[in-house]
C-alpha cells in the first residue's frame, strides 16, 4: 500500500530538503574557503619568517639570528619553522643542512617561490626566496629556504571547517524546528475545521460559516456546494418515498377490498366479475411498482453494459405492433409514421422502449371521451431522433408542462399514477434530449428528442407531423 504523508510532513519536506541541499553546498564552499584561508595565513607567516632570517643573515653574516627571529621560528603560526640559508655561490651559511627540494627551475630574485615537498617522510610547505646581497666585497644571490609541516595547517583548516559546518548545522536544526512547529500552527485552522465537521450530526448539512484562511476557502466552498446537493438529494428522496407510499396505498387497498369482496360473492357470475376486477387492480398495482422502480433506476448513473446500439425505427415499429391491438380495441385509430431508413442510435434500449410506451399510454388514459385518434411519428433531425405522439383528445398546452411532466402530478385527476411522463423526461435527459409539449390547436402533442451519438442516415422523405 502506498504511504500517504500528512500535509504537515509534506510541507516540512518541501521546505527543509532544499534548505539542506543549500546547506551542503554552503558547507562544501566553506570548507574550501577554510583551506584557502589557512593556506594564505600560514604562507604569510612563512614569508615573514623567511624575510626575518634573510635580514639577520645579511646583518650578522650568518653568525647569529636575533632573539626575536628565533622566537618567531619557534612560535610561528602553523608550528615550528625549519630554515636553510646560503650565500653567494651557494655557500652554506646557517640553518638545517639539507633542505627539501622541489621542481628545479629558475627563481626570480625578490619573488617568493612556494611549493610542496617531502621532508623526513612528512609533507611540508616550502618557501624559497632569492635576494641580491654583497658580503665582504663579494656580490651574489643569497637563498633562504624555510618550510613547515602540513599537518599543523591542515589541523587549523579542519577546525575552521568544523566551526562553519557546526554553525550551518545549528541554523538548519533551528530552522527545522521552526518549520515543524510553524507549519503545525499554520495548519491549525484546517484542524479546527476538521473537528467542527466531525462533531456535526449526520442530519446537519448546513453551510460551513466559520472563519478560514484564504487558501482553504475553495475547499470549504466545494464542501458547502456538496452539502447543498446532498441535502437536495435527501429531500427529493424523502419526497419520493412519501409520494411512492401514497401511490402504492391506493392500489394495495383496492386489491385488498376486491379480494375481500370476492369471498362474499353470491354466485359464480358475480364471482367471475370480481375476479376480473381484482386482476385489473393487481395489474394497476404492478404497473405503479414498475414505474417506481424505473424512477429509482433513472436516478442512478447508467452502467456501460446497459448501452447498446440498435435501430430506433425498428424498436418503434415493434412497440406500436404490441400496443396497437389494445388501442384499437377502444375504437381509437392508431397510426405510425416513420422513416423508411433505419435510425441507428446508442443508448438504453429498455428505458427508451418504456418511455415510448408511456407516451402512448398517456394519450389513451388522458385523452378523454373525445379521443378518436393517436398518431406516432419518428423523424431525424441531424444528430437527434424526434418521436412525436399526437392525440385529438383533451387539449394540453406548453404552459402546463411543469404539472404534466412532474412526478406524481396530473393536470386532471385520472386513473394514472402521475409517473409516466416524468419517466419519459428522465429518459430523455439521460440520452441528451428532452420532452416538450407542442403547441397544437386540438388535442395534445408530445415530442421526445434523443441524441443518436452517431451521424444518422438521410432525412425521411415526408413532411413532419404537426
Amino acid at each position: 500500500m502506498t504511504r500517504v504523508f500528512s500535509l504537515r510532513q509534506r510541507l516540512f519536506i518541501l521546505i527543509l530538503v532544499p534548505l539542506m541541499l543549500m546547506g551542503l553546498v554552503l558547507g562544501y564552499w566553506r570548507v574550501a574557503v577554510a583551506q584557502d584561508t589557512a593556506e594564505e595565513f600560514f604562507d604569510r607567516s612563512l614569508l615573514s619568517t623567511a624575510l626575518a632570517i634573510s635580514r639577520d643573515v645579511a646583518i650578522s653574516g650568518g653568525d647569529a639570528l636575533l632573539p626575536s627571529t628565533s622566537d618567531l621560528i619557534k612560535d610561528a603560526a602553523g608550528g615550528e619553522v625549519f630554515y636553510h640559508a646560503t650565500g653567494p655561490g651557494g655557500i652554506y651559511v646557517t640553518g638545517y643542512a639539507y633542505p627539501p627540494t622541489g621542481a628545479e627551475s629558475e627563481i626570480d630574485p625578490d619573488t617568493p617561490h612556494y611549493f610542496m615537498a617531502e621532508y623526513r617522510d612528512e609533507g611540508v610547505r616550502v618557501l624559497k626566496i632569492v635576494e641580491r646581497v654583497t658580503s665582504d666585497g663579494v656580490s651574489g644571490n643569497a637563498t633562504v629556504t624555510v618550510w613547515q609541516r602540513l599537518s599543523e595547517r591542515n589541523r587549523f583548516a579542519t577546525q575552521l571547517a568544523f566551526r562553519a559546518v557546526g554553525l550551518i548545522g545549528g541554523l538548519l536544526l533551528t530552522l527545522a524546528l521552526v518549520v515543524w512547529f510553524g507549519v503545525a500552527r499554520g495548519l491549525r485552522p484546517l484542524l479546527d475545521l476538521q473537528q467542527a465537521i466531525e462533531v456535526r450530526s449526520p442530519d446537519d448539512l448546513g453551510q460551513i460559516r466559520r472563519p478560514i484562511p484564504i487558501e482553504a476557502q475553495g475547499i470549504v466552498e466545494t464542501l458547502n456546494r456538496l452539502f447543498a446537493r446532498v441535502q437536495d438529494s435527501m429531500t427529493a428522496q424523502q419526497v419520493f418515498i412519501s409520494n411512492a407510499a401514497h401511490q402504492l396505498r391506493n392500489p394495495a387497498a383496492s386489491v385488498q377490498s376486491m379480494a375481500e369482496s370476492l369471498r362474499d360473492a353470491q354466485n359464480s357470475e358475480d364471482q367471475q366479475q370480481r375476479i376480473e376486477d381484482l386482476v385489473v387492480a393487481a395489474r394497476a398495482s404492478t404497473r405503479v411498482t414498475e414505474q417506481l422502480l424505473s424512477m429509482d433506476r433513472l436516478r442512478q448513473p447508467m452502467p456501460g453494459n446497459r448501452r447498446s446500439r440498435f435501430d430506433l425505427s425498428e424498436l418503434l415499429r415493434t412497440i406500436c405492433a404490441d400496443m396497437g391491438p389494445e388501442v384499437l380495441s377502444r375504437n381509437i385509430e392508431f397510426e405510425l409514421i416513420a422513416t423508411r431508413h433505419p435510425i441507428e442510435m446508442t443508448g438504453d434500449r429498455v428505458f427508451i422502449a418504456e418511455a415510448i410506451k408511456n407516451m402512448i399510454d398517456n394519450a389513451t388514459k388522458h385523452g378523454g371521451p373525445k379521443l378518436s385518434s393517436i398518431v406516432v411519428c419518428l423523424r431525424q433531425d441531424g444528430n437527434k431522433a424526434l418521436i412525436t405522439v399526437y392525440d385529438d383528445g383533451k387539449n394540453l398546452s406548453p404552459s402546463e408542462s411543469e404539472t404534466a411532466l412532474g412526478r406524481f402530478s396530473q393536470v386532471e385527476p385520472s386513473q394514472g399514477s402521475g409517473l409516466g411522463l416524468s419517466i419519459v423526461s428522465a429518459v430523455a435527459e439521460r440520452h441528451g434530449g428532452n420532452l416538450v409539449i407542442d403547441q397544437v390547436e386540438i388535442g395534445a402533442s408530445l415530442t421526445l428528442s434523443l441524441m443518436l451519438q452517431a451521424e444518422g442516415e438521410s432525412e425521411p422523405h415526408w413532411t413532419p407531423f404537426r
